[in-house]
């Protein structure tokens, strides 16, 4: 069994800001909506807490630390598509520690600081949630 596939996964992301008010986002390549740009994050595991799974995902995925500000908002994350369902609160974090780079080349093609006026139009529901969610906030 899997998780967004044979039941609704719950996962969790990390909407990082610089100091230009730039978001860093990672091109994906696996599914769901593989080859769209996405902010860093993933599964919440088994007795661990979103703010957990946040700092846990961004330190594997990214090699930084990041400090957690708030949630942004909740986002019903499915691709019919792909016959994926997930559940992905999204939160505002600050990087507390490290410079992000690629750590796991085989999930992501890419990494880059986008201007929030000047996103890649491929980004994932999740992202596009957060984005939104992010502007109507601040």
């Amino acid at each position: 069994m899997k998780p967004g596939k044979d039941y609704i996964g719950v996962g969790c992301g990390a909407f990082i800001i610089n100091e230009k008010d730039e978001v860093l986002l990672q091109q994906r390549n696996k599914e769901p909506e593989k080859g769209f740009w996405s902010i860093p994050g993933g599964k919440v595991e088994w007795m661990e807490t979103f703010e957990d799974a946040v700092k846990r995902e961004v330190k594997e995925e990214c090699d930084v630390e990041v400090t957690v500000e708030k949630l942004l908002g909740i986002c019903d994350h499915i691709v019919k598509q792909e016959n994926q369902h997930w559940v992905s609160p999204s939160f505002l974090c600050k990087i507390k520690k490290g410079e992000p780079k690629i750590m796991e080349p085989s999930k992501h093609l890419d990494m880059k600081w986008f201007n929030l006026n000047s996103l890649p139009e491929n980004i994932t529901i999740t992202t596009q949630h957060a984005v939104n969610s992010y502007k109507t906030n601040n």
